[in-house]
């Protein structure tokens, strides 16, 4: 898919932003709406696969119902020229897994603050019936804020679905893979939370659990192999955070948490200080009854080794008395100790001097390919490799993302002296080109001024009466605005006026601020058509208009189309509040529970209804999630045995 082509006469292709098995992904704008989005390709060669068409079809009806802000929102789906496309938000950052490679080590509770994020998404989906089956940092979206939102829904299924059966195929990405899965099994709602504790795993430790040359080795690791401890690799992070691992990896199904929201609540309590004494959880162990097959052949070597060294022991005590006997002469004691004395110490000279020799001159190590890597990331190599991180360098990059290392000198894979200081030139992203107004101009002249500067120009021909044959009328990026080197400017170019019958063409005032009626109005008296759509706004009034499509000043002929933006509001906003449940023993039962119901008013909540309920033997912490307007308030009520112990009536996101 070429830049700047208009998919469905609405989406203008901006870039590539990632290839997949199943489709590709592009940034495009809508020019309807004036946003940036990301549309989803099926592959040209997967086009007529029944099978890839309903999981691209599956993704689109498994995203559309679902309504969370940590989940990619679907904006439209549909076909254009055979090519089926789905068109999403866009997320402006990166992905949990570059997040975790440019981060690493996150702090304890920046790590529960994502992962409740990633929960709290993966809840909806689960109480909507979809399993995502293909959970993994690649797969969560990180936005400039920090917010987290899980994507690609290409592989999931709706555990009502009977018609979805079994095949001989395993979906998933095998790092992340369930047991179950690896096996050929159907996945559950479980497979998603041992994939969720994988991706806690990776968030503590920086790497996945199991490793190895073939993606079947890795999948029988996850089906056989115990989950390494995280406390091995950093005996700092506390037993209850290895244990919410531990509890969500569990190989049994049945031993993992019983929901997502369960998995939630226990991860919520995990820093905190009562639970610093929790011992080890120790999942069940899994055994098939399989039969364990021992090679022949190592039997035997086991046992003619046992019997040799059986006969070595016997035959010592002989050997040393022989050779005791077959000493020549005795020689004099004091004589003997000089001598060892003299030995002994020329060879504590000789090992100095060699160790000496060895650190003073260093030897020759190979540069490793740190290309790609972060400077933290490449120093942490260079390191292990004898080598350091020395100066670094910003220099623009089309290969390399930002914070990226393009080169390093001396070159990678070259030799270098043990402790050399490897410079290294850092990408500050793809360069970027300011563009010019060209309207007014002759097209062939912005073509060579383009080309100078490494952009390249396509025309739309179009009769006009206002400008002469030849002549830009306009262009699709705003003067001032600016693109990468090798994209494509589309201009609007004149061709004369039709068979000399004149066009009315009218420039285009700027609507902003205005009524939607006064916008209607100006339509009908120009001969032009509006079409409408809604969006929130904090700044807007209801009902006035956010932006147009073209913008003001651009030329428009009577017959034509142009969009409008109306405000329907203020925007809703989502916070969490994180608060401490006090237990209280019964008074006829010390060791009783207590029965917590949790009430919450907010835009999507009634205080009428209950939000939560849960019994609690202890303390305990609980994060209420709220949605209101930017400076709206929500309420709360919290109930223990029916009595009201905590409340508050005016919550904001600064409480």
């Amino acid at each position: 898919m070429r830049p700047n082509y208009t998919l469905a006469g609405r989406y203008r292709i901006i870039r590539p932003l990632g290839e997949g098995g199943m489709a590709d992904v592009y940034l495009a704008h809508d020019l309807i709406l004036d946003r940036d989005v990301s549309v989803k390709l099926l592959r040209l060669d997967l086009r007529d696969d029944p099978s890839t068409e309903r999981r691209f079809q599956r993704e689109a009806m498994a995203a559309s119902e679902l309504v969370s802000p940590h989940i990619v929102s679907v904006y439209d789906v549909g076909e254009d020229n055979g090519m089926q496309y789905l068109v999403m938000e866009y997320v402006s950052g990166t992905d949990l897994k570059m997040y975790i490679r440019n981060h690493f080590p996150i702090p304890y509770p920046t790590v529960v603050n994502l992962m409740q994020q990633i929960l709290d998404g993966v809840r909806i989906a689960h109480e909507h019936g979809i399993i995502h089956r293909d959970l993994k940092p690649q797969n969560v979206l990180v936005d400039q804020s920090g917010q987290l939102k899980i994507s690609d829904f290409g592989i999931a299924v709706i555990s009502s679905e009977s018609s979805m059966t079994q095949t001989n195929t395993v979906l998933g990405s095998v790092h992340y893979l369930s047991p179950e899965q690896a096996r050929g099994g159907m996945a559950s709602k479980k497979s998603d939370i041992y994939s969720l504790g994988i991706i806690l795993y990776e968030m503590l430790t920086g790497s996945v659990p199991f490793e190895g040359e073939t993606a079947v080795s890795i999948a029988l690791k996850h089906s056989q192999s115990n989950m390494p401890s995280v406390r091995d690799y950093d005996p700092r992070i506390p037993q209850p955070l290895e244990n919410v691992i531990l509890h969500a990896t569990a190989k049994n199904p049945s031993d993992r948490y019983v929901s997502v929201q369960a998995m939630a609540n226990d991860l919520a309590t995990a820093l905190s200080p009562e639970r610093r004494d929790e011992k080890r959880f120790e999942p069940r162990i899994v055994d098939d009854g399989a039969t364990k097959v021992i090679p022949v052949d190592q039997i035997l070597a086991a046992s003619n080794q046992q019997r040799a060294d059986s006969q070595i022991s016997r035959q010592e005590p002989s050997s040393a008395a022989a050779e005791v006997a077959d000493t020549p002469s005795r020689k004099s004691p004091a004589r003997a100790r000089k001598l060892f004395g003299w030995l002994f110490g020329v060879a504590v000279v000789l090992i100095l001097g060699v160790l000496a020799w060895i650190w003073l001159i260093p030897g020759q190590v190979t540069v490793p390919n740190v290309a790609g890597m972060t400077p933290v990331k490449a120093a942490k190599v260079l390191k292990h490799n004898q080598l350091r991180l020395g100066k670094q360098t910003k220099a623009t990059s089309e290969r390399r993302a930002k914070g990226e290392i393009i080169k390093a000198t001396p070159a990678i894979g070259s030799q270098a002296k043990q402790r050399a200081k490897v410079n290294v030139i850092v990408s500050s992203g793809r360069p970027k080109i300011s563009v010019d107004d060209y309207t007014g101009e002759r097209y062939t002249t912005a073509v060579r001024q383009l080309k100078k500067l490494g952009l390249t120009a396509t025309r739309v021909d179009e009769y006009t009466a206002d400008a002469a044959n030849g002549v830009i009328v306009d262009q699709d990026v705003v003067p001032g605005d600016t693109v990468y080197r090798h994209s494509t400017i589309t201009f609007t170019v004149s061709s004369g006026s039709s068979h000399g019958s004149t066009v009315k063409r009218y420039k285009m005032p700027n609507f902003a601020g205005d009524k939607q009626t006064e916008v209607q109005q100006w339509a009908e008296d120009h001969s032009v058509t509006v079409t409408f759509s809604d969006e929130t706004s904090t700044t807007v009034a209801q009902g006035k208009i956010i932006r147009q499509a073209p913008t003001s000043g651009s030329m428009i002929s009577a017959g034509q189309t142009f969009a409008a933006v109306v405000s329907s509001g203020p925007a809703l906003h989502n916070f969490h509040v994180n608060l401490t449940i006090p237990y209280k023993a019964p008074s006829n039962d010390p060791t009783g529970t207590n029965d917590i119901k949790i009430y919450i008013k907010d835009h999507d909540k009634k205080l009428t209804d209950v939000y939560q309920q849960l019994q609690i033997s202890s303390d305990t912490d609980v994060s209420l999630p709220f949605t209101t307007t930017t400076n709206g308030e929500g309420e709360y009520v919290i109930k223990r045995d029916g009595h009201t112990i905590m409340a508050d009536h005016s919550v904001t996101s600064g409480n």
